[in-house]
């Protein structure tokens, strides 16, 4: 018999202990419901008639689903050319961006050299620039090569960012690494090139998928410089700027742009799941040092 009472009273003890896990779970729970839920509103609304996408309210069920949209938004407001036109750019900046920043990090994380202070205070400077401010400037030179409205303009003024976000993660990942290693690749007649190509950069694999993700991110979704190196020439549209399609002079196709953000986002959400492990093993290793 005390046994059975002993077994009830911690078990009514541990219940109690408990409590304020399963409270913070609960507000996390609903934090994270309220998060997610106008993603969850835009792909209902995807699949709803233009005017059930009022008259439901924040019901996220359409009562008769309406698959259309998605037909409609892919081949009647050209989003196919889009996607196609946003693969292509973001895919290559992601290249440029990550060979460039890995490439200066290293030097900056290396390599001592007159002036190198100067150079990282002069790249941190720039996040307080707005980009707002440079395009100008940017559309200038853009011109003046021939570049504007041009796929090539657009991955070149994307790319050309001093991405300083991206120098400071691949600085402070090469920074911890022992210098062992470089010493020995000398030793073995290995020059730049070769050390930062072999050695340093399949080491640096996570700061790379994080980089690689960040960049991608910021590029598939770009619309102020797409927009205008696109102004004069729709066929070269990005997804984000294709949403300009739907907005007509006297109403907007709710559910069409609804279906349309739906497929520009998917790739985001797929490359995240994929790259999501890399990308906080990125970040840890880049602030740890």
């Amino acid at each position: 018999m005390s046994t059975v009472v002993q077994r009830n009273r911690w078990t009514a003890a541990r219940i109690v202990r408990r409590l304020p896990w399963w409270g913070a779970a609960l507000v996390i729970g609903i934090g994270g419901l309220l998060w997610i839920y106008p993603f969850l509103w835009m792909i209902g609304a995807s699949l709803k008639d233009p005017l059930e996408v009022f008259t439901s309210g924040l019901s996220l069920i359409p009562k008769h689903t309406q698959w259309g949209n998605y037909g409609r938004a892919w081949s009647d407001a050209g989003f196919g050319q889009y996607l196609f036109n946003t693969v292509v750019v973001t895919v290559t900046t992601v290249v440029l961006v990550v060979l460039r920043c890995a490439m200066a990090g290293y030097v900056l994380a290396r390599h001592q050299f007159f002036g190198r202070k100067i150079v990282m205070g002069i790249l941190i400077a720039t996040l307080f620039v707005p980009t707002g401010y440079t395009i100008i400037p940017v559309v200038e030179i853009s011109q003046r090569l021939g570049l504007l409205n041009s796929l090539t303009g657009m991955v070149l003024a994307l790319s050309g960012g001093a991405h300083v976000a991206s120098v400071l993660l691949y600085l402070g990942y090469f920074r911890q690494l022992p210098r062992e290693l470089e010493e020995s690749a000398v030793i073995d007649g290995a020059g730049f090139l070769s050390i930062f190509g072999r050695i340093m950069m399949p080491l640096a694999n996570p700061v790379t998928a994080t980089v690689t993700l960040l960049t991608f991110l910021g590029t598939w979704n770009a619309f102020f410089l797409p927009l205008v190196f696109s102004f004069s020439r729709p066929d070269l549209r990005t997804l984000s700027v294709g949403m300009l399609a739907f907005v007509g002079e006297n109403s907007t196709d709710w559910s069409g742009m609804a279906a349309a953000a739906t497929i520009s986002l998917l790739p985001v959400v797929a490359l995240f799941v994929v790259l999501q492990r890399y990308f906080v093993e990125g970040i840890a290793g880049a602030v740890k040092s």
